[in-house]
Parts: structure tokens; sequence; C-alpha cells
């Protein structure tokens, strides 16, 4: 089966794109110019306006083209604890997995990007939150419905769950990242950090 050749036009799309988010993460968008994403993707500034009407614009199109990485977070969500027999140890599973992905340095530097222009382009950081870990929410608190039914939790609000569940999961490491710049949090912290919440929500949810 033939592949569709990526057109002239498409490629300096996504070369603009690509250097836009490189440049955006590091220097911020007060800190970053067309100038400097034109130089940085190697095309003429005019090309740049040619594809983007402005630099608002081409910023809101790098955040939330990143929201389509969370379809897969999503999906690990709603396949999670489907079949459990021991809780515990499966929802364990889960929180590691989560951490694991949310702590990823580009999602944290793109997080801090998103919280630091909020005020300038709240509507950025709405579509970004909705599509983005509005999402994961969702799905986990579906998840917690279905054992609540199954009568291995108690919750009566699945979504207030879903974001005790997160908030025990990404409080330390996350606030460690956002004040410190430290994106490098060892494996063994994560995993403690995990199993500690896992084992924390359980205590205020599960099922007598």
């Amino acid at each position: 089966m033939n592949q569709m050749r990526e057109t002239r036009w498409d490629r300096k799309h996504r070369l603009i794109v690509e250097a836009a988010a490189a440049t955006f993460l590091a220097n911020g968008y007060a800190g970053t110019s067309m100038d400097d994403i034109a130089a940085t993707a190697a095309v003429s500034k005019q090309t740049v306006y040619k594809h983007f009407d402005d630099k608002k614009q081409l910023f809101a199109d790098v955040v939330l083209a990143t929201t389509d990485q969370v379809t897969a977070i999503v999906r690990m969500v709603s396949a999670a604890l489907e079949d459990t027999t021991s809780l515990e140890q499966d929802l364990s599973e889960l929180a590691r997995s989560l951490l694991t992905t949310l702590m990823q340095p580009d999602l944290l530097r793109l997080r801090r990007l998103v919280i630091t222009t909020a005020d300038q382009f709240p509507d950025v950081g709405t579509a970004w939150y909705q599509q983005g870990f509005g999402r994961v929410l969702t799905a986990l608190a579906s998840r917690f419905a279905d054992l609540t039914g199954r009568g291995l939790l108690q919750a009566d609000d699945p979504l207030l769950a879903a974001n005790h569940f997160v908030g025990l999961l990404l409080w330390i490491p996350v606030n460690q990242a956002m004040f410190t710049g430290d994106h490098t949090s060892s494996k063994t912290d994560l995993e403690s950090y995990a199993d500690a919440a896992a084992k924390t929500f359980l205590r205020a949810y599960a099922a007598c």
C-alpha cells in the first residue's frame, strides 16, 4: 500500500510547528519571536506567516496538538482494573504507569508553559485542560464507577474520587518539578509515590 508523500507545504508546516514547540518550551512565550521560530525551522519569517496569522495562533496550535497524546493514556486507564482480582496491586500498577507518563520532562515543561500563559490566553489553557487532563479524569472516573458497581469501591462521586487519586499521585513530584525546574525524579521515587497514593486512596474509598 503506497504511503502518501508529504507535500512541500506540509513539510514546511511540520518544520514550523516542531521549531515553535522546541522554542516555546526552551524560551517561554514572551521569550520567543517569530524570527526565532523561522530561524529554527530554517525558513523565512514570511513563510511562517503564510502558515500562521500570528504568534498566538501558532502557540495555540502547538499546545493543543499535544492533546492527541492523551488518547493513549485514556485507553490505558479505560482498560485498567477491568478484570482486577487484586485491586491494591493493580491500582498501584496503574498509578506507576500514569505517574511515569505524566512526569515526562517535555510534558512538565508544557504544563509550566500553559500555566504561565493562562492569564494571557485563558482559552488555550482551558482547551488544553479539557481536551487533555480532563479526558484522563473522565476515563478514571468511569473506571471507578464500574468498580463501585462491582462492590470493590465506595465512590459516590466517581469524578471527585478520580481527582483525589490523581491529586495524591501528582502532588509531591509535580510541585517539586514546577518549583525547582528539576524534571528528573528517579524511578524509585516515582514508584514509591505511586504505591503510597494507591494505598492511601484505598483507605478512603475501598469497600468495607
